[in-house]
């Protein structure tokens, strides 16, 4: 998209300016989408992203700009304009970039953005269709299909060239049930770093039953009643309780800026024994994996907490320099439109020694939260406010009647220690994580955990 000689010569009138590195992301993302109400298509939408973003460093100063003009004449005028912020006029280093080629454990074999679009609406007719059908009481059924085709090439000051290419596919149902006039929805939204070939695999009509089955279980259940008690965090999508509560606190963005509930905490048990906390961005076809960051680091697999003891952050280059350390492969970023940052990739809490059953048969009374919804979270303090968008009530070691209209509430540093039970089937679920830095695609996961006590708010 842009010739090598161009980035070359740009990265030298960057540097002009005084810095004393610099860097430039290119981007070309391809999104394609097909939405459907009912069984009927309401909206296909495609649209293609170009640009790039200039970088410079001087000492612990960053300047960034960006833009969608990828002439010559436009790459070079960005150029000069990040030089011109730095402002410490100096020769300009000759720059040689040295194409580096990272290893690809992603393989797509049915790209999307060539795909007939009739194949694409058969697979949401059929999510649709299954979601209508679950019940008579489901009254709307909303489906949606994205592909994405995200190319990124970086270069830097360095000599460093490299790119990387991320298709990624989702499908997304959401189906709300209807009983004289009061409304509960569902929603179910698997997604991979795959193409087509996610339908291999992935069930389109389990997908729209699941949307549907969840609404329907709201629409039928009580609301649950507050106060604090043990809860119990089913797999999958549970784990967003540690991407929100701490995973976020674990980010040098806050870390390096003393505004994390973790600062200076290295080597100290932060959380109970069985807990491991990990942050992997290699996991092959993930919805979150990388093969390099946005600053052309290699993804790594990090461990964040080992056995209840904080081993590591997530860093980014410019926060390294800060921290006196290294990147670990985390800085990422929605778009060219964006400076960089450390971001999470696929996060997880790992498989424990526990059995599900067990951890259930413990709970005399409490709050089994089989699917978790959206929160928020203050990173500096850790302070949590999470939706339960499915929960039972535990009496007697056994799931009971089916609650709504709960919330989990608490701090990252209380739940960590506080999880004193840890099951052994650790399960994905995808979303999309936003910061600084824009909304970027993320894993979050865990086994089944119990935590000792938690405030619940309910009625």
């Amino acid at each position: 998209m842009v010739s090598r000689e161009i980035i070359e010569q740009a990265l030298e009138k960057t540097m002009s300016g005084g810095a004393d590195f610099a860097e430039i992301y290119i981007e070309r993302t391809k999104t394609n989408f097909i939405n459907m109400l009912g069984v009927r298509v309401e909206k296909i939408g495609d649209n293609e992203l170009c640009g790039i973003g200039i970088r410079a460093y001087k000492g612990l100063r960053s300047v960034y700009a960006s833009t969608c003009d990828v002439s010559r004449a436009g790459v070079m005028k960005c150029a000069s304009q990040v030089a011109g912020c730095v402002n410490e006029r100096t020769d300009a280093p000759l720059i040689r970039l040295t194409e580096r080629i990272f290893p690809d454990v992603h393989a797509i074999k049915i790209v999307p953005s060539g795909a007939d679009k009739r194949i694409k609406t058969e697979i949401l007719r059929t999510a649709a269709n299954a979601a209508k059908q679950y019940s008579d009481v489901i009254s709307q059924v909303s489906s949606t299909l994205v592909d994405v085709d995200h190319t990124v090439w970086i270069a830097n000051s360095d000599g460093l060239w490299c790119s990387d290419r991320q298709v990624r596919t989702r499908l997304a149902v959401v189906s709300v049930a209807s009983r004289k006039g009061e409304n509960q929805s569902g929603m179910c939204g698997p997604g991979a770093r795959m193409g087509l070939e996610l339908f291999d695999t992935t069930d389109p009509a389990a997908v729209g039953i699941e949307a549907s089955r969840q609404a329907v279980v709201n629409l039928n259940a009580d609301y649950c009643r507050a106060g604090k008690m043990t809860v119990a965090i089913e797999n999958g999508f549970g784990g967003v309780i540690f991407h929100e509560s701490c995973g976020h606190s674990l980010e040098a963005t806050s870390v390096a800026n003393g505004a994390s509930q973790f600062c200076n905490k290295l080597g100290e048990k932060i959380a109970g024994d069985k807990v491991t906390a990990v942050d992997d961005g290699t996991i092959p076809n993930a919805w979150g994996s990388v093969n390099i960051d946005d600053e052309g680091h290699p993804s790594q697999r990090n461990v964040l907490i080992e056995n209840g003891v904080l081993k590591s952050y997530l860093v980014d280059r410019f926060n390294a320099r800060r921290m006196g350390t290294v990147p670990t492969g985390s800085a990422r970023r929605q778009s060219y439109e964006y400076e960089p940052t450390s971001r999470m990739t696929n996060t997880y809490i790992a498989a424990g020694p526990d059995k599900n059953e067990d951890i259930i048969a413990s709970i005399d009374f409490g709050l089994y939260a089989k699917s978790m919804g959206g929160g928020s979270v203050d990173p500096a303090t850790g302070a949590f406010n999470f939706a339960v968008n499915e929960g039972y009530m535990i009496r007697g070691g056994k799931i009971c009647e089916a609650v709504r209209g709960a919330s989990l509430v608490g701090t990252g540093s209380e739940i960590l220690r506080k999880i004193d039970m840890v099951g052994d089937d650790m399960q994905f679920g995808q979303g999309m994580c936003g910061s600084s830095s824009g909304s970027v695609p993320v894993c979050v996961g865990q086994p089944l955990i119990r935590v000792s006590e938690l405030t619940v708010g309910g009625r």
